[in-house]
């Protein structure tokens, strides 16, 4: 049996439909439930439904094969797993926000508010920049409004919330999209699933 990941929400509605694509009859997946273990109508594949940031961790550890996550996710997460096949759906950007002059009126210590504090602080460290990382999970943009932050590090889809709260894009971290992360072990031994991740590439 073949395990995978799904982080909650709309990425796993677009994997269902890709992996549907690739020949998979994945009828309970489209069910109305609060399982967090489903499977496909064969039996051979099972679908485990966690937060976002725990995809990383479910791979490495080997309990899941592979999952599919977003690229900050990855990013921030740090793990021993192989990065394989960019999904190109869930495009966003990782970008560093605040007022125009935010960078330029900062002291020496750069305030930052995010919840990506591994990017972040490999961002600005290779930039020589020394940071006030201020770990934070939701409303980031509040941060730079209020004056907890000089600036923020976050995901930007539309940009119409830094739009209305008078902020913008200063510089541009990476781009984002959904990818396929693959446990190690799992791509050597597991029997099927080097040919499941060909499928998922001829059809993204």
């Amino acid at each position: 049996m073949i395990t995978v990941a799904l982080a909650k929400g709309r990425l796993a509605t677009q994997s269902t439909e890709l992996l549907e694509k690739c020949g998979l009859k994945l009828d309970e997946l489209k069910t109305d439930t609060r399982k967090l273990v489903l499977f496909d109508n064969s039996g051979k594949y099972r679908f485990v439904f966690v937060k976002p940031s725990d995809v990383p961790t479910y791979v490495e550890r080997g309990v899941a094969d592979f999952g599919v996550v977003g690229k900050d996710t990855l990013l921030e997460a740090d793990k021993d797993i192989y990065e394989m096949i960019d999904l190109k759906f869930g495009a966003c950007r990782l970008c560093v926000c605040g007022y125009e002059s935010s960078l330029k009126n900062a002291g020496g210590i750069l305030r930052v508010g995010t919840k990506y504090e591994h990017v972040t602080k490999e961002y600005f460290g290779v930039r020589g920049k020394t940071v006030d990382i201020i770990k934070l999970n939701g409303s980031v943009e509040l941060a730079p409004v209020i004056g907890l932050s000089d600036v923020i590090v976050d995901i930007v889809e539309s940009g119409k919330t830094l739009e209305a709260n008078g902020l913008k894009v200063l510089e541009e971290v990476c781009k984002c999209s959904a990818r396929v992360a693959v446990n190690r072990v799992s791509l050597k031994t597991k029997k099927g699933l080097a040919e499941l991740l060909e499928k998922i590439k001829e059809n993204v």
